[in-house]
């Protein structure tokens, strides 16, 4: 939670868990960022001049900073947004897996390499390398405040760029503290910097000439950096909102399953782009499983001390659309199995289980962003289908089935699918990570992550004349006669 003050040149931080002032940072004005990114493209020639190796070297140690001060880290980001210190430690261990492959893989990735000409060209050496785009604005969002924005700046870093950084004004001492690790590491150059403010620095951001923008965030955000971005043709990189599904077969282990969708729901109170917000169960096993994720998350509680499973709201703003959903669904004719409109206790909101809620309810429709599931029966799997591509979302997809868990998922447009198991593609470093429609487009993660933040350059080089003499007025009619020749021969006979 964020104040501004009366000279607006600074914000205060205030924990969504107490209500107290935590730290104070500076609004970043246009001017502050405008200057940020005109070091940032100082620094650019000698990064990228470190070449792959060196800069790997540099990550690594920091990532090594990162992983002592562990602790440090995990207490900051509980106090600024009020995820418990555990889940904390794991997000944090996470992102260095994946900051870890992008150091390692970068040069692998992205290195030169040759590509095989075709017929016309046998007289061509070709090939094709990706090469940084200079300096890049990445936006980061509070929710995960370490391992989203990792994704972007450890590869784009990786991928020999500078950046610029602006975290979320709900937590921007977790963005300075990435950036000081970072300059220790790398004290030469301000290769990465960090400038802390609200959505006008963000928008400031947008409009100071980087290569490109990375953002994390609601859909509606992202549509309105887009715009900013559309005034000066910076591409920009989406990661947003989603609606996921968890889907739950006649054949599926109904105690894994029902673990994944309380985790997957509940977990970081919910407040998880790629969270499970909507369960779709076959009709045969559908009380069974209902039984025993209402045993699993009547055991979960919401609060500030150390034995809360779940911290609070983060965004003040997003207590009163989880009590709308919560208040739609039941007017709609959904049944509260668990929590219900008395579980929103000032920032903290109980789990909540709802059943028999129609899709038109705005908690199936829209995000959520809260600790609440709902739970719906399907007849077969083709209504489990089709009601999950009703979304206009396209991230997630966790789906329980022993022996047609594959089948089920690839019928359902989404970004990513955890087949048994819940999210565990974002675990992965070498797969790519993003959604589809309204979730956003690009990828961060593996070699798509890598890529994202380069241009790809294609270079051939003669190695001697050529026999067929095409892209020249000099070009002779039995030039022309050979060439319909070769077409019939290489193309006529598909």
């Amino acid at each position: 939670m964020t104040t501004t003050t009366a000279a607006d040149s600074t914000f205060d931080v205030i924990s969504p868990a107490t209500g107290r002032v935590v730290a104070v940072h500076p609004l970043g004005s246009a001017r502050d960022v405008d200057d940020a990114v005109a070091r940032a493209r100082d620094a650019a020639d000698w990064w990228t001049s470190l070449g792959f190796d060196e800069r790997a070297h540099r990550l690594d140690a920091w990532r090594g900073i990162i992983a002592r001060r562990a602790t440090e880290l995990a207490d900051l980001v509980h106090m600024e947004m009020g995820k418990p210190r555990a889940d904390a430690m794991l997000e944090i261990a996470m992102a260095l897996e994946h900051l870890a492959w992008a150091a390692k893989n970068a040069g692998k990735v992205l290195r030169r390499r040759t590509v095989r000409s075709s017929a016309l060209t046998l007289n061509q050496s070709a090939s094709v390398e990706y090469l940084p785009l200079g300096v890049v604005g990445v936006i980061g969002p509070w929710n995960y405040p370490i391992f989203t924005p990792l994704g972007s700046l450890s590869f784009a870093l990786a991928a020999g760029n500078t950046v610029v950084y602006k975290p979320s004004e709900y937590t921007p001492g977790v963005g300075v503290w990435l950036v000081e690790a970072f300059t220790e590491a790398v004290p030469e150059h301000p290769v990465l910097q960090v400038v802390t403010g609200d959505g006008s620095t963000g928008a400031a951001l947008c409009r100071s000439g980087v290569n490109k923008i990375g953002f994390t965030g609601s859909t509606s955000t992202g549509k309105k950096v887009m715009a900013v971005c559309a005034e000066t043709l910076t591409p920009v990189l989406m990661e947003c909102g989603g609606k996921d599904a968890l889907i739950v077969n006649s054949d599926a282990d109904l105690d894994s399953a029902a673990d994944a969708a309380v985790w997957g729901g509940l977990s970081n109170a919910g407040q998880t782009c790629l969270g499970v917000e909507r369960v779709y169960v076959h009709d045969s096993i559908f009380d069974q499983f209902l039984d025993r994720i209402v045993a699993h998350a009547s055991r979960i509680r919401a609060g500030s001390d150390t034995d809360a499973h779940i911290g609070p709201i983060t965004m003040p703003s997003q207590v009163g659309v989880v009590r709308r959903h919560i208040n739609d669904a039941i007017d709609k004719g959904g049944r509260v199995v668990l929590g219900g409109p008395d579980a929103v206790e000032g920032q903290f909101v109980q789990p909540t289980i709802l059943v028999d809620v129609p899709e038109n309810s705005v908690a199936v429709t829209e995000e959520t962003f809260g600790p609440t599931l709902i739970v719906s029966r399907v007849r077969n799997m083709d209504e489990a289908v089709e009601r999950a591509n009703s979304s206009r979302y396209g991230l997630g997809l966790s789906v329980f089935s022993r022996r047609h868990g594959e089948d089920i998922a690839r019928r359902i447009r989404t970004g990513a699918v955890s087949v048994n198991s819940y999210v565990l593609y974002a675990a992965v470093p070498g797969l790519p990570l993003g959604g589809v429609d309204d979730s956003g487009f690009g990828r961060v993660h593996g070699p798509d992550g890598l890529k994202e933040f380069t241009f790809p350059r294609a270079m051939t080089r003669q190695r001697f004349p050529s026999v067929l003499p095409l892209t020249t007025f000099r070009r002779t009619r039995w030039v022309d006669s050979l060439v319909r020749f070769l077409i019939t021969l290489l193309h006529g006979r598909n």
